[in-house]
């Protein structure tokens, strides 16, 4: 029985014991989060990742920007700050540090952004490596500042020639701007314009043509480098840029038109309307135009068509819609015009929405010379029956 109770005796002295050298082999990190402005960043998360093992702890802030942690086992960690959990899954970090050493009694490691930029602006801490990444991406940043306002310098020079209806200077200019950066779509849609625009002043022909050509290659530029940029993701804000693609393609087809291209206008049109479905009216209304002036009837109703579907309180695409229709009116056996089905009532549609509009008057004589009658009731309040 002695011996018994002295090998108990032993047992319990080992086990009381355990927990003090178990204590011992593990340490406690602490730390305070802060933002660039010195604020406590909190419900941050604190990765530290063993590298000795490949144990993580992921630890949390609370509202003052701490963290602390018990039973931390001793090695060397690398240590990733994220502001939050969605940040942690796609890697993206605040800041981190590399092979911190946890000791088997408290530790403790700080995050202060403020501090660290600017450290890292003086270089402190960074391998020559580092440094070396930081001097050029500096260099980047600042030849592209010098770029942008060499480029807005050159704009605002082409913006004052052609107010001041000097067309060549302002050419001349872009040019100038697309030979300091080629890659610039504002640069070459603003080429394109003033190539357009200063086409029809011309009275060499082969130099109006040169202009219309000239015109065209710039908006296709345009085009390229900003399709390019939504394709790849590099454009911020993709809905802006559709309606800044709408816009050079409604120019290109404009250029087109003029020069006479007229499938092509309609096409680019189309183009238009599809990068920027909420401007389709107006560039439907645009291909309607096009088409009447080249006499494209069918097309034109069409056109107008589309325009009346995308936006019905268009009143000036009935109009032009029933003008299309009334060119296609032939003489019946009676002498009387005889204009297709829906010509009247898009006169009519016309007068509802505008009947003081600048087309009222023709829209009058237009259904006057097909035998219908002026019948609208819009903008009349309807009387209720008693």
């Amino acid at each position: 029985m002695r011996k018994l109770s002295a090998i108990f005796s032993v047992l319990v002295l080992v086990l009381a014991a355990l927990p003090a050298a178990f204590a011992q082999a593990s340490g406690t990190v602490k730390g305070v989060c802060k933002d660039a402005q010195g604020n406590p960043i909190a419900n941050a998360l604190v990765v530290w990742a063993n590298q000795d093992n490949g144990q993580k702890y992921t630890l949390k802030t609370n509202k003052k920007g701490e963290y602390f942690s018990l039973g931390i086992a001793p090695g060397t960690y690398n240590v990733v700050l994220y502001k939050n959990a969605d940040d942690m899954k796609a890697n993206k970090d605040l800041f981190h540090y590399n092979k911190f050493q946890v000791q088997m009694d408290e530790s403790t490691l700080d995050f202060d952004l403020k501090k660290q930029a600017e450290e890292q602006a003086k270089g402190v801490g960074l391998t020559p490596e580092q440094i070396k990444q930081m001097q050029e991406q500096k260099a980047k940043q600042e030849k592209e500042v010098n770029t942008v306002k060499s480029l807005n310098e050159k704009l605002q020079a082409a913006d004052a020639s052609a107010k001041a209806g000097d067309y060549d200077s302002a050419i001349a200019d872009l040019t100038a701007a697309n030979q300091i950066d080629p890659t610039r779509d504002l640069i070459w849609f603003k080429l394109g314009d003033y190539n357009r625009l200063s086409a029809p002043k011309q009275t060499d022909p082969a130099v109006k043509q040169k202009r219309f050509d000239d015109a065209i290659q710039a908006y296709q530029k345009a085009i390229q480098i900003k399709n390019d940029e939504l394709q790849s993701g590099k454009d911020k804000d993709p809905a802006k840029a559709k309606e800044t693609l709408g816009a050079y393609y409604n120019n290109l087809a404009e250029a087109y038109a003029k020069d006479n291209k007229v499938d092509d206008a309609i096409k680019t049109y189309a183009q238009a309307a599809e990068a920027n479905p909420g401007n389709a009216a107006q560039y439907y209304f645009n291909t309607g135009a096009v088409c009447t002036n080249a006499g494209k009837v069918d097309d034109a109703v069409a056109a107008f068509d589309k325009v009346i579907a995308a936006d019905p309180t268009k009143a000036d695409a009935y109009y032009w819609k029933g003008v299309n229709m009334i060119g296609k009116a032939t003489l019946g056996k009676n002498g009387k015009m005889e204009a297709p089905p829906g010509t009247a009532e898009a006169f009519q549609k016309y007068l509802e929405l505008q009947p003081t509009g600048t087309y009222a008057d023709p829209s009058k004589q237009m259904l006057a010379s097909i035998g219908a009658s002026v019948e609208t009731s819009y903008g009349k309040k309807k009387t209720s029956k008693k």
